[in-house]
């Protein structure tokens, strides 16, 4: 293992050597002529000009209108791609190999003024791997082929203040996005921490409607109806929703500039009897005798210069009857994470981060809790037009609640878009 290290930190040294070349933009570099950290302080991570520019449905704020349309510009495709070497070490045996830890691919654009969209497609991965744990015992990808988002936007409805979004999206309770973090391997626990009866993943993309807002001052809200089932067909015929809200304060979005402090809460539903359901033609059922749960939270994004400092804090519970671990009582739940990131060098080329995750379960499964701590390095070659290649280093240690399993990753990976 110690060559590995060795040789990881060597091809650092020889990657920051080389010239600043890139053969290929992503799609909304391509389509405006700007660097990629326009919007990204080091992609995937969004600035304060890249959340505006979400917001706005794919818009420049104050350009509505004046934008092509897809239809007057190349297709507006992307793709991603993350090639990579991983050593897993735990009190048991340790394993070491090549993989493919995922593959994107994306499109989005402006249909017209105010109308735009987002199409996520991750293909089917077999062999080797996107997990690192590996594939499953028999013929099962390891990255399945699932539409992750598939949405459409009307944006300024009432300008700045109402925009709505359909199909199939990250829902804006996340204060802090998972899917642009930059951590690759399961990067905040407690999003994907699951309770034993509730289908509902705080971290999957769910399907339903939300609207955003911002006004003067720095308030920002979300709310939302969804399903609640991570994009799979309805369970029952309740509907789950989310409201958040946070506010800014300084200049910038609390992205990169600015701080930003802000709550989020979900509630919904989970069926415990199937008895004589109902299966529509569309794949959704009437389960009956619902129990409610919920997800209740706050987060703050702190900035100074290219430092951003992130924090948040969830409490979870589920009604008794969705606890066959101990019926008796709810099954309630906590956690949360802190991360430091700093990008430093010219453009944003390096980044280094820090973070540390908690989740608290309930005594009664104290073995699903976990405390788990990373530390990562990405270097980012290209050239002024697009830096849209990351030499990404990532090592974590993760403990698992009253039991002896401790686990250690060490990942090299290489993460490329165009």
């Amino acid at each position: 293992m110690k060559k590995i290290y060795a040789l990881s930190i060597l091809l650092i040294a020889l990657i920051m050597a080389l010239p600043e070349i890139a053969n290929a933009i992503p799609a909304f570099s391509r389509k405006h002529g700007f660097n990629c950290n326009m919007c990204h302080t080091a992609y995937p991570k969004l600035n304060d000009f890249g959340q505006r520019f979400r917001d706005n449905g794919y818009q420049i704020p104050g350009q509505e209108g004046k934008e092509k349309s897809i239809f007057a510009t190349p297709p507006p495709l992307a793709l991603r791609v993350l090639p990579g070497h991983t050593v897993y070490r735990s009190q048991c045996c340790t394993t070491a190999g090549f993989n493919i830890y995922g593959l994107d691919l994306l499109a989005a654009g402006v249909f017209h003024e105010n109308v735009s969209f987002l199409f996520i497609y991750t293909p089917r991965i077999d062999t080797p791997a996107a997990d690192f744990t590996g594939p499953d015992n028999g013929n099962n990808p390891s990255q399945l082929a699932v539409i992750e988002s598939a949405n459409v936007v009307f944006s300024n409805i009432v300008q700045n203040k109402f925009n709505l979004r359909i199909g199939r999206f990250e829902p804006s309770y996340l204060p802090i996005s998972g899917k642009r973090s930059y951590y690759i391997f399961s990067p905040y626990d407690v999003y994907d921490f699951s309770t034993p009866l509730n289908s509902f993943v705080l971290s999957e993309n769910q399907l339903g409607m939300e609207a955003t807002g911002h006004f003067k001052g720095g308030f920002k809200y979300g709310f939302g109806i969804i399903n609640g089932n991570n994009g799979e067909p309805d369970n029952n015929t309740f509907k789950d929703f989310y409201f958040n809200v946070s506010k800014t304060f300084g200049r910038g979005d609390g992205q990169s500039a600015g701080q930003r402090l802000g709550a989020f809460l979900v509630y919904g539903w989970q069926p415990t009897d199937f008895t004589d359901a109902f299966l529509s033609p569309f794949g959704e059922t009437n389960g009956k005798d619902n129990k409610p749960y919920y997800r209740l939270g706050a987060a703050a994004s702190l900035n100074w210069y290219t430092l951003n400092i992130l924090v948040l804090y969830m409490r979870g519970a589920d009604d008794k009857a969705l606890n066959p671990v101990k019926p008796t009582e709810d099954y309630t739940f906590d956690g949360g994470f802190a991360e430091v990131d700093w990008a430093v060098l010219h453009n944003n080329r390096l980044v280094l981060s820090l973070l540390y995750n908690w989740v608290n379960a309930p005594a009664f499964d104290s073995q699903k809790g976990s405390k788990a701590f990373s530390v990562l390095g990405r270097y980012y070659v290209g050239n002024w037009e697009a830096v849209n290649v990351a030499l990404h280093l990532e090592y974590t240690r993760k403990k698992y609640n009253n039991c002896q399993l401790k686990e250690d990753l060490f990942a090299t990976v290489l993460d490329f878009a165009f």
